[in-house]
């Protein structure tokens, strides 16, 4: 990626930006063993996205009923949306709208 193209795609945030700059610098090394390397990704990704743990949750009537109207307006199953929640909450990415 040159400078020129930069001006199509701007980063989100400082870390981005940071990385695009990086990238930019040649700063950016292979790794040894891809393979290896890209088996432990796949291997991380797996477990990351793994649901082998149930929870029962109480929640009120109101509640209930609407994340059930949020995961229908999403088209996903309610389970779901809940665990997209948490999930997006645990890593900070879930943001409050004002």
């Amino acid at each position: 990626m040159n400078k020129n193209d930069r001006k199509t795609f701007e980063p989100i945030d400082q870390e981005e930006k940071d990385l695009m700059e990086s990238i930019e610098h040649d700063e950016w090394q292979p790794v040894k063993n891809f393979d290896l390397e890209r088996k432990k990704a796949i291997e991380a990704a797996r477990n990351t996205l793994k649901k082998d743990k149930r929870i029962n949750l109480r929640l009120s009537q109101k509640d209930y009923h609407q994340i059930q109207i949020k995961a229908i307006e999403e088209g996903i199953p309610y389970q779901t949306l809940i665990s997209s929640i948490v999930h997006k909450y645990l890593n900070g990415s879930l943001t409050h709208r004002s």
